[in-house]
């Protein structure tokens, strides 16, 4: 989504400067990401669920100084019953875009950005949406080291209006992350979704995964993409949520 202008150069240079910028999520690039994660043993009837989101990253450079990095997530789900008289639907979930205002010059090193993010409610069924508007800050940090690059992304979102009939919202997600690049586009990665929501108290409360997996950044003819898997467990958890996710992601990647 957004970084420098020095280091979007670098970055594009070649398979392990490219993979550094698919891994930062303000990288001055364009890209497609389609992320898939499966969860496992979701609902009382502990049945998998499937979120594909479609998060297309498009950044707008406002002057010489600064840019704007627009990331918007439509999620495609299709969730297992959640009562044990349920059905099983699939659909859109609630559409989460977010902007981040970065600076194309790093702070002492760190790459970052800070602005809003927004979640509307378009799911196409009732159990796919939380039937709320919400926006919050959200904040990024990026940093660049040799071979590594690492960082955490955070939020938080607060409902203004809606159904009256649903649940407020007040929800935080946090998303360390963590890569070591090889040679030849190759990479380690763990990056983590935690989140809280702050209506629940106790073990409801929070969502806590531990985990990581391989990606690689290549060519399929002349068109750059970043693929990569990875499998987490989660270690805390609300009573029916997943016990493990397995997150496999393709990204287009579309560099200046």
């Amino acid at each position: 989504m957004a970084g420098s202008g020095a280091f979007a150069q670098k970055e594009h240079g070649g398979a392990g400067d490219l993979a550094k910028a698919a891994q930062n999520p303000i990288a001055d690039m364009i890209s497609l990401p389609f992320q898939s994660n499966l969860n496992f043993a979701v609902g009382p009837h502990s049945k998998p669920q499937n979120i594909l989101n479609i998060q297309p990253v498009i950044p707008l450079h406002l002057d010489q100084d600064w840019n704007l990095i627009t990331r918007w997530i439509m999620p495609v789900i299709s969730q297992p019953p959640l009562t044990i008289t349920g059905d099983r639907e699939a659909g859109l979930g609630d559409f989460n875009p977010s902007f981040f205002f970065s600076p194309r010059q790093p702070t002492h090193g760190v790459i970052w950005g800070i602005g809003p993010t927004f979640v509307l409610p378009t799911g196409t069924d009732k159990t796919l949406t939380q039937g709320k508007y919400s926006i919050g800050p959200s904040f990024v940090a990026v940093i660049d080291k040799g071979p590594w690059l690492f960082g955490v992304l955070i939020n938080n979102v607060w409902s203004f209006a809606g159904k009256s009939k649903r649940p407020d919202v007040n929800q935080m997600l946090v998303q360390p992350f963590v890569n070591y690049n090889f040679a030849g586009g190759w990479y380690l990665t763990s990056s983590p979704i935690i989140t809280a929501n702050w209506q629940e108290s106790g073990r409801e409360r929070w969502t806590v995964p531990v985990g990581g997996g391989f990606g690689r950044v290549f060519k399929i003819d002349e068109q750059p993409v970043n693929m990569q898997l990875s499998a987490y467990y989660n270690v805390v958890k609300p009573t029916d949520g997943a016990n493990w996710q397995l997150r496999a992601e393709l990204t287009f990647l579309f560099p200046e």
